[in-house]
């Protein structure tokens, strides 16, 4: 059997860009068995995907590494593949001692050195992270290659309005791709259906600031059957925002530091936001430079009804 090594370890928009390129694999070697390394956290958006045959959790605790590394060179792999371009996850994959080992070329790698590792470097054109990633596994030896992103039903948690809603989810990992909460109180006020604000259980207090919103705390499963549920949806550049461009929601991606060309939301469904003020910067900054803010309340509207026009 032809065993195939993947490693994404995080985040969520970023293990869920990557789930057409896995899809290609095992579709394109039928008889293979594909194991995903990745991070416990991420792991509920692989459940019951009919491509991925095996989920290794990785923790950065010594002893779980090593336990790792062992059964991964147990299990005889012939191809690995690393989609995340870091030390970390080159060494991952280098650990499995596969008979081939791909990655992306040091200058587009997001830590050049982890292209040293690998034994085929692939160097590609695409511009959207879905599309590079599905270069990468052409060259890895995928022949047929499918747009498709197999996600869980998700599973109910905390409340949720009984008839049609908006979803939105605030927070992202960098303060600065963040739409303001005042703009949230704003947008809960003028629109014509129940404003639904969803984050982790520890985003209480900072949600519960966005006046006239419904509050709906829950993890990744919550996460999908929310966004499967809701009728439209206002999101930022973070995980939430690529889920539901993967479930083809309609609604609105409001973007500032971050290039949507190559960031944005995949498959044409969501309407990218984006002030002609901003300037592309992939620095973690805690705030917002102004390119946020500068999207109104107003423009996020309109911007919703024409997905129901």
């Amino acid at each position: 059997m032809f065993r195939i090594l993947v490693v994404r370890l995080g985040s969520m928009g970023d293990v869920i860009h990557a789930l057409p390129a896995v899809a290609s694999l095992k579709h394109s070697f039928p008889h293979s068995r594909l194991s995903w390394v990745i991070k416990p956290r991420w792991a509920p958006l692989l459940e019951g995907n009919p491509f991925v045959d095996e989920i290794i959790p990785f923790t950065r605790t010594a002893r779980e590494i090593l336990a790792t590394r062992r059964l991964l060179r147990r299990e005889r792999f012939e191809l690995a593949v690393d989609l995340q371009g870091l030390i970390q996850s080159a060494l991952v994959a280098a650990s499995a001692k596969a008979d081939k080992i791909v990655g992306l070329a040091r200058s587009q790698a997001r830590e050049s050195f982890a292209a040293m590792f690998y034994s085929s470097a692939v160097r590609t054109s695409a511009v959207h992270r879905v599309d590079r990633y599905l270069e990468l596994v052409a060259a890895a030896g995928a022949s047929s290659l499918l747009r498709t992103f197999p996600l869980p039903p998700g599973k109910p948690e905390g409340t949720l309005p009984e008839g049609p809603f908006v979803l939105a989810c605030p927070l992202a990992g960098w303060g600065s791709k963040q739409w303001p909460l005042d703009h949230y109180t704003e947008l809960a006020k003028r629109l014509n259906l129940p404003l639904v604000v969803n984050g982790p259980p520890d985003a209480a207090e900072i949600l519960g600031r966005i006046e006239g919103a419904h509050v709906h705390l829950s993890g990744i499963q919550g996460l999908i059957d929310a966004t499967r549920r809701a009728q439209a949806i206002v999101g930022v550049d973070s995980g939430p925002v690529h889920l539901a461009a993967a479930l083809g929601k309609p609604g609105v991606a409001i973007y500032g530091p971050t290039d949507p060309a190559s960031h944005g939301p995949y498959g044409g469904t969501l309407q990218v936001l984006r002030s002609s003020t901003a300037i592309t910067s992939y620095k973690r900054r805690a705030s917002d430079p102004g390119s946020m803010r500068a999207i109104s309340p107003a423009e996020v509207i309109d911007a919703l009804e024409m997905c129901h026009a």
